[in-house]
This record gives C-alpha cells, sequence and structure tokens, in this order.
C-alpha cells in the first residue's frame, strides 16, 4: 500500500491542531514522623481540614491538624507499611461517605466499604462526612410518635421522629436491647434504620447483625461497623458517616432512625486522637473541643419543616456510664445535648425489672406531643401512680399500718409495675400496649395474682384479637379511646378474667 507524502502531513496536521495540553497542580508533602496511627507530613500548604490524603504506600488518610509547618493526618489502615520520606498526595476531595437506598441492608465500615462479603456497595452517590445542621427556619416541632415496642418507654419517656433520646446506664443494663428492639419495632412504618458499632466486640456487632437479620429486619436497615479491631480515626468517623447516610433519607422526605453504640467509645477514640496529634488536654484529658464534637453530630438530627419534604433523622445515642455515675464528664455532655435520657440502673435489671428503667431521672424533653390520644388517655398519671407507690413501698417496709387508700394505691403499683415488664426481641404493637396499660390503669387488674400477670397478659392478648379484634383494631385505627371502645375494653376483659377462672 503507498501512502503518499501529502497524507502523512494532513494526519500530523491534524494530530497537531487536536492537541491540548493540560497542566494539573496536585499538593504533596512528605512523612516526617509516623505512629500510633498518626502521620505528621511537611508541606501541603494547599490542604483543607478533613480533606482525604493519599500516602505512596496506598494507605488512606485524613487531614485532622492543620498547623504553620506541618499537617496532621490520622490514617484509615495499617500504618506500618507508611515510611518517613514517603510522598503524601492532597486528593482535593472532603471526606465523604456513600449514601442511598443502595446501603440498605448492607455492613459496611465507615468509608463505605462493605464487610458482608455480597460485593462492593453500588451507591452513585456520595455525602459529606460532616454537614451542617439544619437552622432553625428548616426545621418543625417533634410531634409524631417513633414508637419503640416497650411498654414502659411509649407511654412514660415516648421518643418522636427527629428526637434525640439518650439511652444511658452502667454496662450489662440492656442499653443495646432497646435500641435492637426499637429497630424490630420500625417494621413495616417506613423508617430506615441506622446501628452504628463504635468501639464494640466484633462478636457483639455480629450478634446484632444476627437478631436483625433472623426478624427480617435487615431489609431496611445498614450497619456500620467501627470495632475495637479497627483503627481509632475510623471509631472516630463512624457516627458521621451513620449520620451522613441518615440525612440522605431525611432530606428526600423520607424517615431514618441512627443508633451510635455508643459515644462513650467515640469519646475515647476521639480523646486517642487527639493527644497522639499534641492537641492540648483538658479535664479527664479530653481536649477542649470534646462537647463541640458530639453537639455537633446530634444537632443533625431534626424533623425538616414540610416545605423541605418533613423528612426526620431521629438519634438514639448509647452513653456507658461508670458505677451509675451520671455526673462524669461525656455523660453530663451528651445529656445536655440531647431532648431527654433513658435512665437504665444495674439494681433495677438484677431484680427482674426489666426493662430497668429509673423512672424518677428519666424522662423525655418532647413528652406527650410525641404520644398518641390513646396513651395519654391511659398513661397520663402512670409515671405519678409509679412514683407514689415506690414512696409508699419504701414507707410499708417499716411494717407501718396503712389505710385503705394506701393499701389500694401499693396493690395498683404492684401490677403496673409488672406489665410494664417486657422480654427482649419481643417489641409489643401499640394496640396491645394499649390494652394491657388500661387495663391497669382502669382497676381491671386488682384482683389479678400479680405472679399471674405475665401469663395473663399473653393470653389476654390472644383472646382480644381471636373474640373482639373490633377493639384492636379500633384504637389502631382512630389513635384514640372513645367512650364506646373503653366500656367494650372493660367487658372483653371482665369476660376474659371470668372465662380464665
Amino acid at each position: 500500500m503507498n501512502i503518499k507524502p501529502e497524507e502523512i502531513t494532513r494526519i500530523i496536521q491534524k494530530q497537531i491542531e487536536s492537541y491540548q495540553t493540560r497542566l494539573e497542580m496536585v499538593s504533596t508533602g512528605t512523612v516526617i514522623q509516623v505512629g500510633d496511627g498518626i502521620a505528621r507530613v511537611y508541606g501541603m500548604d494547599k490542604c483543607m481540614y478533613a480533606e482525604l490524603v493519599e500516602f505512596e504506600s496506598g494507605v488512606f488518610g485524613m487531614a485532622l491538624n492543620l498547623e504553620p509547618d506541618n499537617v496532621g493526618v490520622v490514617i484509615f489502615g495499617d500504618d506500618t507499611a507508611i515510611k518517613e520520606g514517603e510522598t503524601v498526595r492532597c486528593t482535593g476531595r472532603i471526606m465523604e461517605v456513600p449514601v442511598g437506598n443502595e446501603m440498605i441492608g448492607r455492613i459496611i465500615d465507615p468509608l463505605g466499604q462493605p464487610l458482608d462479603g455480597k460485593g462492593p456497595v453500588k451507591a452513585t452517590k456520595h455525602r459529606l462526612l460532616e454537614d451542617r445542621a439544619m437552622g432553625v427556619v428548616d426545621r418543625q416541632p417533634v410531634k409524631e410518635p417513633l414508637l419503640t415496642g416497650w411498654k414502659a418507654i411509649d407511654s412514660m419517656i415516648p421518643i418522636g421522629r427527629g428526637q434525640r433520646e439518650l439511652i444511658i446506664g452502667d454496662r450489662g443494663t440492656g442499653k443495646t436491647a432497646i435500641a435492637i428492639d426499637t429497630i424490630l419495632n420500625q417494621k413495616g412504618t417506613g423508617v430506615i434504620c441506622i446501628y452504628v458499632g463504635i468501639g464494640q466486640k466484633q462478636s457483639s456487632i455480629a450478634r446484632v447483625h444476627k437478631v436483625l437479620e433472623d426478624a427480617g429486619a435487615m431489609a431496611y436497615t445498614i450497619v456500620v461497623s467501627a470495632s475495637a479491631a479497627d483503627p481509632a480515626p475510623l471509631q472516630y468517623i463512624a457516627p458521621y458517616a451513620g449520620t451522613a447516610i441518615g440525612e440522605e433519607i431525611r432530606d428526600n422526605g423520607g424517615h431514618a432512625l441512627v443508633i451510635y453504640d455508643d459515644l462513650s467509645k467515640h469519646a475515647f477514640a476521639y480523646r486517642q486522637l487527639s493527644l497522639l496529634l499534641r492537641r492540648p488536654p483538658g479535664r479527664e484529658a479530653y481536649p477542649g473541643d470534646i462537647f463541640n464534637l458530639h453537639s455537633r453530630l446530634l444537632e443533625r438530627s431534626a424533623k425538616l419543616s414540610d416545605k423541605l419534604g418533613g423528612g426526620s433523622l431521629t438519634s438514639l445515642p448509647i452513653i456507658e456510664t461508670q458505677a451509675g455515675d451520671v455526673s462524669a464528664y461525656i455523660p453530663t455532655n451528651v445529656i445536655s445535648i440531647t431532648d431527654g435520657q433513658i435512665y437504665l440502673v444495674g439494681n433495677l435489671f438484677y431484680s427482674g425489672v426489666r426493662p430497668a428503667i429509673d423512672v424518677g431521672i428519666s424522662v423525655s424533653r418532647v413528652g406527650g406531643k410525641a404520644q398518641f390520644k390513646a396513651m395519654r388517655q391511659v398513661a397520663g398519671k402512670l409515671r405519678m401512680d409509679l412514683a407514689q407507690y415506690r414512696e409508699l413501698a419504701a414507707f410499708a417496709q417499716f411494717g407501718s399500718d396503712l389505710d385503705k387508700t394506701a393499701k389500694a394505691q401499693i396493690t395498683r403499683g404492684e401490677r403496673m409495675v409488672e406489665i410494664l415488664k417486657q422480654d427482649e426481641h419481643e417489641p409489643m404493637p401499640f394496640e396491645k400496649q394499649i390494652l394491657i396499660i388500661a387495663s391497669g390503669s382502669y382497676g381491671l387488674l386488682d384482683d389479678v395474682p400479680v405472679a399471674q400477670l405475665r401469663v395473663f397478659e399473653k393470653e389476654l392478648g390472644k383472646y382480644m384479637e381471636r373474640s373482639h379484634p373490633e377493639i384492636l383494631s379500633g384504637i389502631r385505627d382512630k389513635k384514640e379511646i372513645t367512650e364506646e371502645n373503653k366500656k367494650a375494653l372493660t367487658a372483653a376483659v371482665e369476660e376474659f378474667k371470668k372465662q380464665r377462672i
């Protein structure tokens, strides 16, 4: 084949005309010190706070300290692969996490990498790890209930969509059980749940996953895992990653629930990073911005205004106390940030009162606004009745003679305490909660022996489903107890008691 010289000239000329020079500026630096998950990098004068940086060995990190002569980088991965003198490159990307419906049903690490062996996460959208909280104008008051399935909580310490309710107590008092059962109770409600495990044993996170999987709850749940075996930087960013995933759901008009298990270990991880970065220590060796750490996280939970779609992000942060000391530094910080707390006590837990909620110190600052009318009707005096019962029960221990009214109060109180007990992983539907609490409040259980109440409750529920389903469906649909419903419920319970005898 003969190629003419003019053809070669034309091709070269065309290539020259289409040639474009593209100059790419990349800020780089050199590792001057590395160890304990922290690298100090000289150079990178264009580096931004929370920017993702890449080491020559392929490991990634995040810029956390921007000093005049060096940048403090926290390392996501094995720091033994990084050597002094190694080149570090700025990526120009602030830390972000994949978000979207593709995340549902997956177990991921805080960087969005899969941990469940089901292949890569096919999310196409990303959000910044840290984002600014919504302003006052963009929010609306918390008024829509988020039912937990726990009688004691839904009746006395109600949680609403968009609320931040702290679960606090010593180790082994059932904090995680309350959070997990709240996830189980969201089945069919349209609420997407995000469980963030921070500094937990891998076996504990695996156990949580199994409970959710067996109950079919992974169909609407995302698990973000930063276990005790993971580096402190991953534990530090884990709750922010979970919140970013929840914000995407909220901003699209959906409802999300995020559980931080637990923020005590999150504070430990941040203290470790801060001390290694040579930040000045304060009280209990925590850095000065430890309050801001949790406030900027929890303030992102909100119920959005109708103009913005009315979506919500609800938070259930968990804090572990030492020997019941709620006045320690981190517990008091988080109590002051949240909209109430559920305080669990070891003494109650070990005496068989489960959930082991101390009604005196537990509170929901949203109150009855986050309850359906039916629950307000039957549980309005419940907290006060229980408090009076505890006072009288303590007084009766001294063997004093009690009048008829005091004895009646003790009889009622004993039964109310018993019916509020509940086994874990058995969340109760709203209408059945109303049924048993109303029966107690109306005095219909005063003649039932306390030891038989748990069995009585289960049998009553089955009887109502079988013989009087219209009463349960009326409560479920109308969300209130009409005078007609009250009479029918009373008659049905009395009828059941006669049959049972």
